[in-house]
């Protein structure tokens, strides 16, 4: 596959993706309500419209004969007022349409060859087609052939407008771009014509609109100016002209020619009190200049607010930014210039690291996206789920909009839909009449919810159900010899982390959604890949709140930078809650004579990183060194260090692969960052660290 092709699938896979997201987000809203407004109809339309005309393109027949099937359907709704007869099994058929087409694109994305297997899907839609269209009796019922051609515009005839579009260079599909265009501005007023015509069929119009642009034609000068509008607030619209065409040119029958106004026509047409509209770009190399009329002419600025980029691109950024922050500290820092007096040099330093924080800052910001695309993907599986197991059950969104890098956003998907899949199989009650008696509405609640503290981010998954009975965990977990201590030692807590445990289950029959053992360890495994904790906190009748706290980003971190002997380690700042001297008399040892230490009423075990790492140091009394309070989610416990460096942004690196076969991460190695001076220092894990840490004590 050449590179054309290449961009034109990647973009026909970002947009068909989008798509279909948006069409879940319709169908489920308009589910809630029972019936599909107009702008829901229009929109669905358009929808399959263009994932018809683009997978036809890519030579993608599944996709396409599913899409024009659902196109008919929906066409037949918005040009008959069908949508009051919007049954249950209509929604559940579009359910399964939208599934069948994520599928294809993920075999598409897999390299896999797609399905041809949509004969029932089909014919099931074909079917309520025909229903709704004997429900319509009496009126005149358009054939399929009037449909293919009620999308194609009218021949123009005493058409007075016009506009001309040029899209953005290489952008690809440019014809089917064109009849997205056209079908957004038809929701808001009628177009007379369009050229070329045929830019939903022959792809060999997109050259022709490269070359020579993309006319559209209007009857009356108010539909012009609401055509403007959607053109100026379109994506990948580089350029665009709009003129007033003269008598001749609007009174030519059937098919008009595009204008080509000359200098001369110009004046004659300015004397004439003819007005033309123009955006004035730069043409490309080999394009005619667009000309019009100069007098009396305004500018019309597109409007592009938005591209696409890919991840790989702003990862390559992202590595640059991180290796100009290290090079400026290693400049500023230079043990060369040590002990000398340069203000000159100071001061631009100074604004150097000012400079370098902003663009460090903008980059990081260029990779945060909200975490709504997640969440509202949730919405289908409380729908599917509420359906499949008969409870009634509604999603809660809250905090939508908070941002995470987009790094994270791809991996907490996973973790999300495996805990709102227990919230709805473990957690809401099996019936309504279960929550009635106990004075809840009939209808279960699953609440998501995401919030910045700090430096990290805070998503809560919580439903009020039933709650988790702590007592069959532990006679559970006991059952699979997972215990590893006296039962009566465990705090609620405790217990409730056992469910995190590879292989554990409560459920006593294997379903669909749970009972194998697989899942909650999933999303704990996940979560702490990203440098993430997950807690659990639950009350018998109250329900159920599962808490993942997680960074903002993998990329740049604040941390504290510590010694011990020769070594230099970076401790996430987030995790630190407070560093102190101590008196060997305030050391405690429990049973098995590991140090610990009472702070605020509760004690925390002590890790001398020297001893964990066998590192040589001569800092080795409690009383010479320096102990670091810190926690995790719901691990807590201190680190005994020689002393502090003090707090320093650094940039993560990656430790080279092969030394992720000595298992570095389950013993507190993160990563590592190179310092100003070049020195390199390892990035703590402060969760895997206590796991193998305070194990051993």
């Amino acid at each position: 596959m050449d590179n054309s092709m290449q961009n034109m699938l990647e973009m026909y896979l970002y947009e068909t993706n989008t798509m279909v997201e948006q069409l879940d987000e319709i169908l489920l809203e308009a589910e809630n309500v029972g019936t599909f407004s107009v702008e829901n109809i229009n929109e669905i339309f358009r929808i399959m419209h263009t994932i018809k005309g683009s997978s036809a393109m890519m030579q993608f027949n599944p996709l396409s004969t599913l899409a024009h099937q659902v196109e008919n359907l929906f066409f037949f709704m918005r040009e008959n007022g069908g949508h009051n007869e919007i049954g249950h099994d209509l929604f559940n058929a579009l359910f399964r349409a939208s599934d069948f087409i994520k599928a294809q694109i993920s075999n598409i994305e897999n390299n896999e060859p797609l399905s041809d297997d949509i004969g029932g899907l089909t014919k099931e839609i074909q079917a309520m087609l025909a229903s709704l269209q004997n429900a319509q009796a009496g009126e005149d019922v358009k054939s399929e052939a009037q449909e293919a051609t009620a999308s194609e515009a009218e021949q123009p005839n005493g058409s007075r407008f016009c506009i001309k579009v040029f899209f953005d260079e290489g952008v690809g599909m440019e014809n089917l771009r064109s009849f997205m265009l056209v079908n957004t501005i038809k929701e808001s007023c009628p177009i007379d014509a369009y050229e070329p015509a045929e830019i939903e069929t022959d792809q060999s119009t997109a050259a022709q609109i490269i070359e020579q642009g993309f006319i559209m034609y209007f009857n009356a000068k108010d539909d012009l100016d609401m055509a403007i509008g959607i053109v100026e607030s379109s994506l990948n619209i580089r350029t665009y002209e709009s003129m007033e065409l003269s008598q001749a040119e609007a009174g030519a029958p059937e098919q008009a020619a595009p204008p080509e106004p000359t200098s001369e026509k110009t004046e004659d047409k300015a004397a004439a009190g003819d007005t033309a509209l123009v955006h004035a770009e730069p043409p490309k190399p080999g394009q005619a200049p667009a000309q019009a009329p100069a007098a009396q002419s305004q500018a019309h600025p597109g409007k592009q607010n938005l591209i696409s980029v890919n991840l790989t691109k702003l990862d390559k950024l992202m590595d640059i930014v991180g290796e100009i922050v290290i090079t400026e500290s290693m400049v500023t820092s230079s043990p060369d210039i040590q002990g000398f007096k340069l203000d000159s040099f100071t001061k631009s330093a100074r604004q150097l690291r000012k400079l370098t924080d902003d663009l460090q800052d903008t980059v990081m910001s260029i990779r945060m996206v909200p975490v709504s695309g997640v969440f509202q993907k949730m919405n289908r599986i409380v729908r599917d789920m509420s359906q499949a197991l008969d409870r009634p059950a509604k999603l809660v969104v809250v905090g939508a909009e908070t941002e995470v890098d987009k790094t994270i956003v791809d991996s907490i998907g996973d973790p999300i839909m495996h805990m709102v899949r227990n919230a709805m199989d473990h957690g809401i009650e099996e019936s309504a009449d279960d929550r009635v008696a106990v004075g809840k509405d009939p209808t279960g609640t699953v609440t998501l919810s995401a919030q910045h503290t700090g430096g990290e981010v805070i998503i809560s998954i919580e439903d009020d159900g039933r709650g988790i009975n702590t007592q069959k965990v532990l006679d559970k977990a006991r059952d699979q010899g997972l215990l590893i201590k006296p039962e009566s030692e465990y705090s609620q807590k405790e217990i409730l982390q056992l469910l995190l445990l590879p292989g554990f289950s409560t459920n006593e029959n294997v379903t669909e959604f749970s009972g194998r053992g697989v899942g909650m360890d999933v999303v704990k495994k996940n979560i702490e890949k990203v440098g993430g904790v997950v807690s659990m906190t639950s009350e018998i009748g109250r329900g159920t709140v599962t808490t993942l706290n997680i960074p903002l980003t993998l990329a740049i971190v604040d941390g504290m930078e510590i010694v011990v002997g020769d070594s230099i380690f970076t401790i996430p700042l987030h995790n630190i809650r407070s560093s102190f001297k101590v008196a060997s008399q305030d050391i405690i040892y429990d049973s098995a004579g590991g140090e610990m230490i009472c702070r605020m009423e509760s004690f925390y075990p002590i890790v001398r990183l020297h001893e964990f790492y066998g590192l040589e140091t001569e800092v080795t009394g409690v009383e010479e060194g320096i102990v670091i309070w810190i926690e995790a989610g719901d691990k807590s416990y201190c680190l005994f260090v020689d002393r502090l460096l003090g707090e320093q942004q650094v940039v993560v690196k990656p430790l080279p692969n092969y030394l992720y076969a000595f298992n570095i991460k389950k013993l507190g190695i993160a990563g590592c960052t190179i310092l100003g001076d070049g020195n390199i220092s390892i990035i703590l894990d402060i969760p895997s660290l206590y796991e193998a840490a305070v194990s051993r004590i």
